[in-house]
């Protein structure tokens, strides 16, 4: 396997660390929507990249190596020794669609040596906690899913997704793995701290919050929060996420973003589901902390890797951060990074974004989740020859 960082601009056209892998069999790219909307980029990496599947998504906010960036297309090209990609996409009308896209996607991918999958989604129009279940219902919960949902900085108005052509908005698309020599590893932490009572969720429907406690979900939350946060929500809430909680499993704990609210009904939607029964609580954190969890979920990563395959060379560091720790963060930011590329071997590859959510198995449980306000690392490695 072999790995080069690339990145691309309207100005300075394609720059590749080295030679470019001209025969690279996957060029995975993030970029801003400005950048994607124009698919400029496109006829550039194909006319270097020949062969490869290109496969990205808008974010907020582009990672590349140990450097933020907005102004440019940051990628890698990947080619690999020994494993099969096949990749999919669908186009989802609704959050309600959810669920039976994940189905579709992964029945598409489904093959006896399918070793793992890469999932990019559209952010605003999926609904994540159900296209994950739609995956871990086709392919079982042994099969590494991880991911994340493009991103559209703080205005939360559109989000791309491309595969091959140039991205568009409701597309959700997936790169699977095949064969024996493909390694995944991953990570994924938090680094928040709750406050205040745990509420039970009384009355939501799929990722609608409306009562906490049988009181308005709206009135609850804009109750801790100042007046300056109240009128500024719901781009304030990514700095108060909520911890949901199964009353039936203790450990199984999930992290939720706000990504709308009704003032009218008083309710909030959120990035994934907001079971009924389950408890919510408030979080909040500092930039420590938050850089502690973007080194833990990283250590996971690489943790899951072997040493003698991450020497082998080319081994790829995927970092998805919520865009909720970039707002908190604000210029702070690059620490998180910094903390989570030295806790990667020095010799991976690393970029990544910053998401509306990110897909990861859960590190209580090992089931894929859809998570929010993490950092996700995602490592990619394959067998030492």
């Amino acid at each position: 396997m072999q790995s080069q960082r690339v990145n691309w601009s309207h100005d300075g056209g394609i720059v590749a660390e080295g030679e470019p892998l001209s025969d690279a069999d996957l060029v995975i790219y993030f970029g801003d929507g400005e950048h994607l909307e124009d698919a400029a980029f496109i006829p550039a990496l194909r006319a270097v990249y020949g062969k490869a599947r290109l496969f990205g998504c808008s974010t907020g906010g582009q990672i590349a190596g140990r450097d933020i960036t907005d102004s440019r297309l940051s990628a890698v090209a990947i080619r690999f020794a020994h494993t099969r990609l096949r990749a999919a996409q669908v186009v989802i009308d609704g959050p309600a669609a959810s669920r039976d896209m994940g189905r579709k996607l992964a029945a598409e991918l489904d093959a006896p040596d399918l070793a793992g999958m890469l999932v990019l989604s559209d952010g605003l129009a999926v609904n994540g906690s159900g296209l994950v279940a739609g995956f871990v219902e086709t392919l079982g919960r042994n099969i590494p899913i991880c991911g994340g949902l493009a991103g559209d900085g703080a205005s939360f108005q559109r989000t791309l997704v491309g595969l091959d052509d140039a991205p568009r908005p409701n597309v959700i698309a997936a790169i699977g793995f095949y064969g024996p020599d493909i390694r995944i590893g991953h990570g994924s932490a938090g680094g928040w701290d709750v406050f205040g009572p745990a509420r039970s969720i009384t009355r939501s429907s799929a990722n609608v919050l409306y009562e906490l406690d049988g009181q308005p979900a709206l009135d609850l939350y804009e109750r801790y929060l100042g007046p300056d946060d109240v009128a500024a929500l719901p781009g304030a809430a990514l700095r108060y996420p909520l911890l949901i909680r199964n009353p039936e499993c203790e450990d199984q704990t999930l992290v939720r973003t706000i990504l709308a609210i009704d003032r009218d009904a008083r309710s909030m939607t959120f990035a994934g589901d907001m079971p009924r029964g389950w408890t919510a609580q408030l979080m909040r954190s500092s930039f420590e902390r938050l850089a502690g969890g973007a080194a833990q979920a990283a250590t996971a990563a690489a943790a899951s890797l072997n040493a003698e395959d991450i020497g082998a060379g080319g081994a790829v560091g995927i970092l998805i951060s919520c865009i909720g720790r970039r707002l908190m963060l604000g210029q702070h930011v690059v620490d998180e990074i910094e903390a989570a590329c030295a806790s990667l071997p020095p010799q991976m590859t690393n970029l990544g974004f910053y998401s509306y959510g990110e897909i990861s198995p859960h590190a209580a449980t090992g089931f894929c989740e859809l998570h929010n306000q993490t950092m996700t690392v995602v490592a990619i490695a394959e067998k030492a020859a």
